[in-house]
């Protein structure tokens, strides 16, 4: 399985990243997303849940924990665990949903939910880099590595 990394040059190539994977998506996913605050993760989320069809104002899940959206037949769910403190904690939020097939489910701040989080199909990395920002995409299932290819395949590592 081969990382990629590519170089987000302002909020606008975030967000175009975000609406590429939601292209190249097949069914469900779960991605893992990365990052210090203000690296990129609730703009990516937006971005990508936007182009899969959320048609009501995606808002960051920092206080709510999760947020929920129906997209046709599927499921999607944003995560932010910045809050959280032991993994426990998640057990009332009743996330068995998550794991259903098709489910589409972004994590912010995975590490915090260790244990309690479906298995992961991509872990995306962003970080501050001079200017801008750059992601590096880690397939980690046979799903992920379909997804991070084809985005490979794209016409270019900086967006």
């Amino acid at each position: 399985m081969n990382d990629i990394e590519l170089f987000l040059a302002d909020e606008e190539a975030t967000m175009a990243l975000g609406r590429r994977l939601a292209k190249a998506l097949p069914n469900g996913l779960v991605a893992f997303l990365y990052g210090d605050l203000g690296a990129g993760k609730t703009t990516f989320a937006r971005a990508f849940l936007q182009a899969l069809g959320v048609g009501e104002r995606v808002k960051s899940p920092t206080y709510s924990l999760v947020e929920g959206y129906e997209i046709g037949e599927r499921q999607a769910f944003h995560l932010d665990l910045y809050r959280i403190a032991d993994p426990g904690e998640l057990e009332w939020l009743g996330l068995d949903s998550l794991a259903e097939p098709g489910a589409i489910v972004l994590v912010e701040w995975p590490e915090r939910g260790a244990g309690a989080l479906p298995p992961v199909d991509m872990a995306l990395s962003f970080r501050h880099e001079k200017s801008g920002r750059a992601v590096r995409l880690a397939p980690k299932s046979p799903l992920g590595e379909r997804v991070v290819a084809s985005l490979a395949a794209g016409p270019s590592r900086q967006l």
